[in-house]
């Protein structure tokens, strides 16, 4: 009889025996082991994204203080972290599993202090260099690929009628990073209450009054340090999850895998695309009406956020690919209110009906992304197991090791490339009008839709999830 003994799974402890599918084993000892990790893994996840969408508030003040950018520049500023952040989570998926989870968490957590201090820095002097900034932004985005390493490494500690909603608290409340910076950053510039270490204001001409602009950099520091540390300490490193690259590369040849990258594609990189691009678009189409980005963009994000969760949940109770096909009819019903909202012409449009329609495309993000994430490990653990059925048990097992090892791999590979959202949103916010870039949003979704359908929603499809 195998013991699991509670000292063997303490803190900061490699497991070798994990089973949550086994009742007695779960209850007994893996719930609690897995709901540590769980609540360590949200804040280093939500710190993660803080970093990475720093910038999407930042830009909207630098011109105000003595920054002279085109509107195209600050654009840019915005999207370059998704370039980073999309091209690191490809590493970061492959990565964790060779390491370790609970070791790469730290690391991955402590090293993102450094594009802060840079900032920080940086932004006190309002002579720094384009391409100085545009660096920062590059580096910053390191912080989004945090989510690949992070979301696959979950999925690994609970079973499988829980895993939409593990997967949904920690996506979700990680993705609050969002809302987080986008609501607190704006609010701790007003003063220097990180003190004179922190560095003399600067003066905001648009407002005739000084602000603290590298506070919303400076503030995120110690806490990027207690949350590594808390990961160090706290979280464990599953032999069941470790995998070298050789074993993870055979998600390349799994047709889902592709498939489900791209419906996540639509339904994060939507969010974070979106929550980039918001700040600026409400700046640039509102502000002389009188509305102000940093008192509304934090909203949307924040209701996304929290929507994953309920994707995941729902998902759990009604199947992944229902909620999947809610989403993408959602969100392109919700882009259709905007686009007729916006000025056009004459018509000075309407702020309500814009920004109410972008809180109704964040809120089916969100459900989409807690679908998607909760499709990948059921498509893949129903495929192996089906091929190891009347096998015996040694190769059942050994089928479920596999589908949980390559749904890590595909979660982590579909939200690398999903992060690229970040990037070409606001880049194509850019480079065409607001409205033709909004319609081919809602084509895009038209293609995920019917993917999601063919494969996984209707009557005898291929892998129903």
């Amino acid at each position: 009889m195998r013991s699991h003994r509670r000292e063997t799974y303490k803190p900061g402890a490699t497991i070798g025996d994990w089973r949550p599918e086994d009742e007695g084993f779960w209850q007994s000892t893996g719930r609690t082991v897995a709901q540590r990790n769980l609540w360590v893994s949200i804040p280093a996840l939500m710190l993660g994204f803080v970093v990475w969408q720093v910038w999407s508030v930042t830009v909207v003040k630098l011109n105000d203080v003595g920054f002279g950018f085109s509107k195209s520049q600050l654009f840019w500023l915005t999207a370059i972290p998704g370039i980073t952040g999309g091209t690191f989570r490809i590493l970061y998926t492959f990565i964790g599993p060779i390491f370790g989870e609970r070791k790469f968490t730290a690391f991955s957590t402590i090293i993102l202090i450094g594009p802060m201090l840079w900032l920080g820095f940086a932004l006190q002097d309002t002579g720094t260099p384009y391409w100085e900034l545009a660096l920062i932004a590059a580096v910053c985005g390191i912080g989004g690929a945090n989510f690949a390493s992070s979301m696959a490494n979950i999925g690994f500690f609970f079973p499988k009628r829980e895993k939409g909603s593990a997967n949904g608290l920690n996506g979700g409340l990680g993705n609050l990073g969002v809302s987080v910076v986008q609501l607190v950053a704006p609010l701790v510039v007003t003063a220097a209450v990180l003190g004179a270490p922190a560095g003399g204001p600067q003066h905001d001409a648009k407002k005739n009054t000084d602000i603290w602009l590298q506070n919303g950099a400076f503030l995120w520091v110690p806490l990027l340090v207690i949350v590594a540390l808390l990961a160090w300490f706290l979280m464990n490193d599953l032999r069941v999850a470790a995998a070298p690259f050789s074993q993870q590369k055979i998600i390349f040849k799994r047709k889902h895998n592709w498939l489900m990258t791209w419906l996540y594609v639509g339904t994060f990189g939507s969010f974070i695309g979106f929550a980039a691009g918001l700040p600026l678009l409400i700046k640039n189409n509102f502000e002389a009406q009188g509305y102000q980005a940093t008192t509304y963009a934090w909203i949307g994000p924040f209701i996304g956020a929290l929507m994953r969760w309920a994707g995941g949940w729902l998902s759990d109770k009604i199947g992944g690919a229902r909620v999947t096909m809610l989403s993408f009819v959602g969100m392109a019903a919700s882009l259709v209110v905007v686009i007729f909202a916006l000025p056009s012409g004459g018509d000075r449009g309407s702020f309500w009906a814009f920004f109410i329609g972008f809180l109704a495309a964040f809120a089916f993000s969100g459900l989409g992304n807690g679908s998607t994430f909760r499709q990948i490990p059921v498509i893949f653990r129903d495929q192996h197991m089906r091929e190891a059925q009347g096998q015996g048990p040694e190769a059942q097992a050994a089928a479920l090791k596999q589908s949980e090892m390559e749904a890590g791999a595909v979660t982590g590979f579909s939200s690398a490339i999903a992060a690229y959202g970040f990037f070409f949103i606001p880049a194509m916010f850019a480079a065409m009008s607001v409205t033709s870039a909004l319609w081919l949003f809602i084509g895009f979704y038209a293609t995920c839709l019917a993917v999601c359908w063919w494969f996984y929603a209707r009557p005898g499809a291929e892998a129903p999830s």
